[in-house]
């Protein structure tokens, strides 16, 4: 890896959220059990490590019993300039299906657009683009 990755600690949801985000994303999803790995921590099916690999990628794990799950204030994970503009509303409208769209995804003074969603599971994202001269 050259670069970090967002790891991300699911409420128990995590086969769920990161299934969420290869459909939004493509790429590749592998996903590793507790029994998989020995771990009695938790339910057998529960995720112990799992990683999306692609244009956009994302690691996470359901949260150990008594454990409580990671929350951040004021973090956003952005899209600025992942994929051409097309795409990105593509994005940005799968993101916002079950979760709220802050900030429209749209032209801006500034000659690009953006936009920010909280999706589903809580995740806040920055999405936009330069225009093209």
């Amino acid at each position: 890896m050259s670069a970090p990755m967002i790891y991300i600690s699911f409420p128990g949801n995590a086969r769920e959220a990161l299934g969420f985000y290869a459909g939004v994303f493509g790429g590749e999803l592998s996903l590793a059990s507790y029994k998989d790995h020995g771990r009695t921590d938790g339910p057998p099916e529960a995720v112990a490590h799992g990683v999306l690999s692609g244009v956009v990628s994302l690691a996470g794990s359901d949260t150990p019993e008594g454990d409580p799950s990671v929350r951040c204030e004021g973090l956003l994970l952005s899209l600025l300039g992942t994929s051409e503009p097309a795409v990105l509303h593509e994005w940005f409208d799968q993101l916002s299906v079950g979760g709220t769209a802050i900030d429209p995804l749209v032209q801006r003074p500034w000659d690009g657009a953006d936009g920010q969603v909280t999706d589903r599971y809580g995740l806040r994202w920055l999405v936009g683009y330069e225009s093209r001269a």
